[in-house]
């Protein structure tokens, strides 16, 4: 079964930067699930996988457009330092998680005082070109559940 629109994917990954540094991967872990063609998925490892079958194994370079975005230099703002979730010290550098309106956001500490810190909220691979070393684990048609819900469900997937 070849993957599309409303189809079930299953796939592993390993993610590197532009020097073939592996920066994250799934490997020996449970592949990753996702509702194909339900902006699920980042549009152009999605794009990528489109088409596929079980068993493709395959690398593909996006730029940051097609991934985490362009970087935007007017994304620093102050929030509490009591707002910051990840540990008890901050300094320079760090990432720490924070609340907000969307969900949880990861950001980077550029300088942080008694109360107050300054964290630039761009994703930590904004603007940067990235390989993505894919293959596909399983493909299925989506239950009306699923496509009605707008995720997969079940082992890698969504949980209710």
């Amino acid at each position: 079964m070849s993957i599309k629109d409303d189809s079930v994917v299953q796939f592993n990954y390993t993610l590197r930067d532009e020097q073939g540094e592996v920066l994250e991967t799934n490997e020996g872990l449970d592949p990753i699930a996702y509702l194909h063609g339900h902006d699920n998925m980042m549009h152009g490892v999605e794009d990528a996988l489109t088409g596929k079958d079980v068993g493709a194994k395959f690398s593909v370079t996006l730029p940051a457009s097609e991934t985490y975005g362009e970087r935007n230099e007017d994304c620093e703002q102050r929030v509490s330092v009591k707002h910051l979730q990840g540990a008890s010290v901050w300094k320079p550098g760090m990432r720490a998680l924070i609340n907000t309106d969307e969900g949880q956001r990861q950001v980077t500490i550029l300088k942080v005082g008694k109360f107050m810190a300054t964290v630039d909220v761009n994703h930590p691979l904004a603007g940067r070109e990235l390989t993505f070393d894919l293959e596909v684990m399983d493909v299925r048609d989506a239950t009306s559940e699923e496509i009605a819900h707008g995720h997969a469900h079940g082992k890698g997937g969504h949980h209710h």
